[in-house]
């Protein structure tokens, strides 16, 4: 499973460095995670400088595409011209948005007509996209997945996992990265949210 996380100027490092390294727990498996951006730089919300590894043009090959938030999303959501390179296909891949990533998949028009999360913040600006944004953290339909809260990042990370890998690989990852003393506790809750929203099997392509 290769997966495309879109990360842009402005990004959140939450959003695409906690769902990056869940997913990245799979790698034994094939898997693997990229930062996909549309310059070679994109700088953090906080002035985190990374290197994209892939090129937004990979989010039209990927298995899997998580779109994570960031301060200029409402920016990006507007620009017609980087909209465009932004080529998803739902019937073949898994798509998840994050916070404002979700007013980037309004734009694409991959949550019309369906319940969709995002943060407290961005909600008024999807909710003037048209879309009914529901209060929870996680909400799927099909092949796209949305979550509110940047620590909803687990949630997304343990949905693709669900879908491609099944339930043991998904709480093996959660199980990996949750506070000492609590990882029950935490798989117990991750695989309650994602578990409705289980849907049939998918391939991971190696």
């Amino acid at each position: 499973m290769q997966i495309a996380v879109l990360t842009f100027d402005g990004f959140n490092e939450l959003d695409s460095f906690i769902a990056a390294a869940i997913l990245n727990r799979m790698k034994p498996r094939g898997w693997k995670a990229h930062i996909t951006a549309p310059t070679e730089e994109v700088t953090s919300m906080n002035g985190v400088v990374v290197r994209r590894q892939k090129p937004l043009g990979f989010a039209a090959e990927a298995d899997a595409v998580i779109i994570g938030s960031g301060v200029r999303t409402r920016e990006i959501a507007a620009d017609p011209h980087l909209l465009a390179q932004i080529r998803l296909d739902p019937a073949r891949q898994l798509i998840a948005a994050q916070c404002s990533g979700t007013l980037i998949l309004a734009r694409l028009g991959l949550v019309d007509g369906v319940p969709a999360c995002t943060d407290l913040t961005t909600k008024p600006w999807v909710v003037d996209a048209g879309v009914n944004v529901v209060d929870a953290p996680f909400f799927a339909h099909g092949h796209v997945a949305t979550a509110g809260g940047c620590l909803a990042s687990q949630y997304l990370a343990a949905w693709m996992i669900l879908r491609g890998a099944g339930r043991e690989a998904a709480e093996a990852a959660i199980h990996y990265v949750a506070p000492v003393g609590e990882k029950a506790a935490w798989v117990e809750r991750a695989m309650a949210v994602v578990t409705p929203f289980a849907g049939p099997a998918v391939v991971a392509a190696e």
